[in-house]
């Protein structure tokens, strides 16, 4: 008996060393939202303003806690790349993209020529946007909303107010269409479905494109569609007009015509008098846009109205760029392969 108690003592100390050292360095569990008293005030806001019950919301928030990926996801890194178009452009513009916006095309093409009908927008144009953001449906995000967006909305104070409105958003989005809120899933930043609308921009511009009295953009690819299309619209899109050119440069632009931004407010024939040439009406505005890639030439480009509108999705030059030119790569493999209505899919 005394050797079974020597031989069971240093088992016994080990374990419970070990048992110590593992609460040590564990994290302790962060609290829930229910913890929180600007979630509670949040929740009594909306019983006030929208008729939510703010008990069940707070019974909501007590099964939520803050989720430390999308803190991280939506910090901007510690170190910042330098922006490199060279770098960014093949993201999305690849042979993958370009497949699969045929295909969708080929797939939807009823919907998508009555959208670009009805809202003036390119087919090509809406199947890019719709590639770019998740290829087609293919990766809508698996975060869930409520959680991602509660996050960011009491714990990511530099855009708490931003995400505050969104989760208001949400919830009302949510009981409108009867979701349950603690079952969508989106982006870490709370966008949702096929075209990635952000909640308020899918209450404001989506749209019921099927015809089953219900706007789902998780599901419905025609509600993407239409969404997308509407959306474009809505700001501004001009039917018919061009998006952007190629610009030629003699040496370097002056800094203040690139910090005029991304919406067209410089005449072209203004521009050809400082050394930036175009193939376009020299009465049109323009934005000067610079797509710099570390180590290479600078390349330039013209952007109009429609560039700018697209920037309303992202607010990235790069962003608008890849859309513009997988849009048409997109149409440009359409013309190629088709032998009827090629009007619709080949430019003059």
């Amino acid at each position: 008996m005394m050797n079974l108690k020597l031989t069971l003592a240093p088992l016994l100390l080990a374990a419970l060393t070990s048992l110590a050292h593992a609460g040590h360095n564990s994290k302790p569990t962060p609290p829930t939202f229910a913890d929180d008293p600007a979630a509670i005030e949040f929740a009594r806001d909306l019983e006030t303003r929208h008729g939510f019950k703010a008990d069940e919301l707070i019974s909501q928030f007590a099964q939520t806690r803050p989720n430390a990926t999308v803190l991280k996801l939506i910090q901007p890194p510690a170190s910042p790349l330098q922006r490199s178009w060279e770098r960014y452009r093949p993201r999305f513009l690849n042979e993958r993209r370009i497949d699969g916006g045929v295909a969708f095309w080929q797939e939807n093409a009823g919907q998508l020529a009555k959208a670009s009908a009805l809202y003036g927008v390119p087919e090509e144009i809406i199947v890019a946007i719709i590639g770019v953001e998740t290829e087609y449906g293919r990766n809508t995000g698996g975060f869930g909303v409520f959680e991602a967006l509660s996050t960011l909305a009491f714990n990511y104070p530099r855009r708490a107010e931003f995400f505050r409105t969104e989760l208001e958003q949400f919830l009302l989005l949510a009981r409108e269409n009867n979701l349950d809120p603690m079952a969508v899933k989106g982006s870490f930043a709370g966008a949702i479905g096929i075209p990635q609308f952000m909640p308020g921009s899918q209450r404001r511009y989506a749209v019921d494109f099927d015809g089953d009295q219900r706007v789902d953009l998780g599901n419905s690819v025609d509600d993407a569609i239409g969404s997308v299309a509407r959306f474009l619209e809505q700001h501004g899109w001009q039917a018919g007009q061009p998006i952007a050119v190629p610009a030629m440069t003699a040496g370097t632009p002056e800094a203040e015509l690139l910090q005029a931004g991304l919406r067209p407010s410089l005449k072209v024939a203004d521009l050809t008098d400082k050394g930036i040439r175009a193939n376009i009406d020299p009465q049109t505005t323009a934005a000067l846009i610079d797509l710099v890639s570390p180590g290479r030439e600078t390349e330039y480009w013209l952007g109009f109205e429609n560039f700018y509108v697209i920037t309303r999705y992202n607010r990235s030059s790069f962003y608008a760029m890849s859309v513009f030119q997988l849009a048409e790569e997109i149409r440009n493999r359409m013309c190629a392969a088709t032998t009827e209505n090629r009007e619709r899919y080949c430019r003059a």
